[in-house]
């Protein structure tokens, strides 16, 4: 995949841009503040419909102005071309196309263009809680499984909604109807289903990544030192429904999801 030619409208601090890329490698020269990594975040925010250094949209517009407009011209494998266009007005919600086709859903882009990005706030993959090493591996997953991201967002939203009503019934102290009841099972239901399925595929890339790992490394250490990786789930303790509602109790005391 090539990225032809890319047109940036009130980008963050880059006012009007238009660049055309070589296929080969592409250097960016400039004083500090000119926008370099702008131009490299635009490019991220074309592959996942977002920045990755500034989670809220409306602080990618250019201070002072209403809108911004992203737009690349990418050349696939096979020769055929595609636009893809991202157009954002302050206090509505941003527009995605592909072609003259805009995105019912965001996530239905993801893995189109498949990218990487390298920067110095990788270290927090290593200093940085598990948190943030899951969302690297669902990254990852996610540009090559069209399937995992409404699977995840699944997970999620069903996670979000059991905390909410544990918080409810943890003031309370008790289940307060059969309503709630059936509420929480179901919500436990759809965590342990999609759980399953996200673990399922972490664990396959955990499988596949590990001599990619310990080749790169091998080649820093000089063989001086062997390293691997460890994935640990809630899942390997048994059918992840069991295990949630099993500490049912405990969670309903502290208000949230302890295990999932």
């Amino acid at each position: 995949m090539h990225l032809h030619h890319l047109s940036l409208l009130n980008y963050k601090n880059i006012a009007d841009a238009q660049l055309n890329f070589s296929p080969h490698i592409n250097c960016f020269i400039g004083c500090n503040g000119e926008g370099k990594t702008n131009i490299l975040d635009a490019i991220y925010f074309l592959s996942f419909t977002k920045s990755a250094t500034n989670a809220i949209d409306s602080l990618n517009i250019r201070h002072g102005e209403q809108f911004m407009m992203l737009q690349g011209d990418y050349e696939f494998d096979d020769g055929s071309r595609e636009e893809i266009s991202c157009g954002l007005r302050l206090h509505q919600k941003k527009i995605f196309r592909r072609g003259q086709k805009a995105y019912k859903r965001m996530a239905d882009h993801i893995g189109l263009l498949p990218l990487i990005i390298v920067s110095p706030n990788d270290s927090a993959l290593i200093l940085g809680g598990s948190d943030g090493r899951r969302k690297f591996i669902d990254s990852v997953i996610a540009q090559c499984h069209p399937t995992y991201l409404p699977i995840l967002a699944r997970y999620n939203k069903a996670l979000l909604q059991r905390n909410t009503l544990l918080r409810t019934i943890s003031q309370r102290g008790h289940i307060a109807n059969d309503d709630e009841q059936q509420s929480l099972e179901a919500l436990e239901i759809m965590m342990a289903q999609t759980g399953e399925q996200i673990y399922a595929q972490r664990n396959q890339f955990i499988e596949a990544f590990i001599p990619v790992f310990q080749q790169y490394y091998t080649a820093i250490a000089r063989e001086n030192e062997t390293v691997s990786l460890v994935y640990t789930s809630h899942c390997q303790r048994g059918p992840l429904l069991d295990v949630i509602q099993k500490d049912r109790h405990r969670d309903i005391a502290v208000g949230h999801s302890l295990h999932g």
